[in-house]
């Protein structure tokens, strides 16, 4: 059963990459309470797909049993079309289908991905943490936000909608999705990388900050971490405010260290968790608190406005600002 279960999650990651504004969500999707996932699974024509992963991607039926056996699970299970777009995503062949994604080296990753899209308890489409982290089977996190229908955000920042919930099993629940779920390949520190090589990058001076100062080892860590990521923009107009150098400033490791540890909080804290006006302890010691309307006071009584929330990494999650942050002195 836990095969089955993983397979659905792999269905849900590879729709999420070609989302279709006009899908509904079905509520009381059907099923039945004697039927287990993998049957429920077996005989839905557009979850064949999903059904051939997992029996392609399991070792000794361990996949397939994991979505069979009795238990409590939630699976959010990709359509076909969902695996055909995840099969064009990663292959770059406009024609290729999810079948084509069934060969020995890419095994690996069908494991994980299948398993990331399964819980390893039941949570109904009332009972969905809207905005918190979900830890998967697969060991990474995934959010889901209110909408309609429902939008998930994987680990690698893609997106797919939830179209139908609730469909009952005798080992848990399935909720359809219209993309495959990927979980997180980079840390946050390689986050902010690619976001700083991108073509329109904006985190150029800050990974130079962290290389500077020694803490790409340190934000790339097991963590979990919460980044409050200053911008290139809020950079440049702390050089104005200090009347320094860019140069200047990336010689200078103790206060580098200092300001940039100011902007790091131990623990995961999406949007949703993020304590409001109350004081937030940063690794560097010193606090800062955060309004309603999502801006920052620091501790010299300056203040920031976050612009961005909740992209994820494989270590946490980082949440853009368009001021730098300081420690009291």
């Amino acid at each position: 059963m836990k095969t089955c279960f993983a397979c659905l999650s792999l269905v849900v990651a590879l729709a999420s990459a070609c989302g279709d504004d006009k899908t509904v969500v079905q509520p009381d999707g059907g099923g039945s309470a004697d039927t287990s996932i993998a049957a429920i699974a077996t005989n839905t024509p557009e979850l064949a797909t999903l059904v051939a992963a997992v029996e392609f991607a399991s070792n000794n039926n361990d996949l397939l049993d994991l979505v069979a056996n009795p238990g409590s699970l939630t699976v959010f299970a990709p359509t076909n079309d969902a695996f055909d777009s995840l099969a064009v995503e990663l292959t770059g062949n406009a024609s290729a289908k999810g079948a084509d994604l069934l060969t020995d080296a890419n095994k690996p990753l069908l494991r994980d991905v299948l398993q990331y899209h399964v819980l390893a308890m039941k949570v109904g489409s009332s009972a969905i943490p809207f905005g918190h982290a979900i830890t998967t089977a697969e060991g990474g996190f995934f959010k889901i936000d209110s909408a309609t229908p429902p939008v998930i955000t994987d680990g690698r920042n893609r997106t797919a909608k939830i179209t139908k919930v609730d469909i009952a099993a005798s080992n848990g629940v399935v909720h359809v999705i219209d993309h495959v779920l990927l979980p997180a390949d980079k840390t946050i520190v390689e986050t902010a990388q690619a976001l700083a090589s991108g073509s329109s990058p904006q985190f150029t001076v800050l990974v130079q900050a962290v290389v500077a100062a020694d803490l790409a080892t340190t934000l790339g860590g097991p963590g979990p971490f919460t980044v409050f990521a200053p911008t290139d923009a809020a950079f440049s107009s702390l050089l104005t405010e200090l009347g320094v150098t860019k140069e200047q400033l990336l010689a200078n490791k103790s206060l580098l260290t200092s300001v940039l540890t100011y902007h790091a909080i131990a623990g995961l804290k999406l949007k949703a968790d993020v304590p409001i006006d109350a004081p937030i302890t940063t690794v560097q010691g010193g606090t800062f608190t955060v309004n309603a309307n999502l801006q920052i006071t620091d501790g010299r009584a300056r203040t920031s406005q976050i612009v961005t929330t909740d992209v994820l990494a494989k270590n946490g999650v980082i949440h853009v600002i368009d001021k730098v942050l300081l420690p009291h002195p």
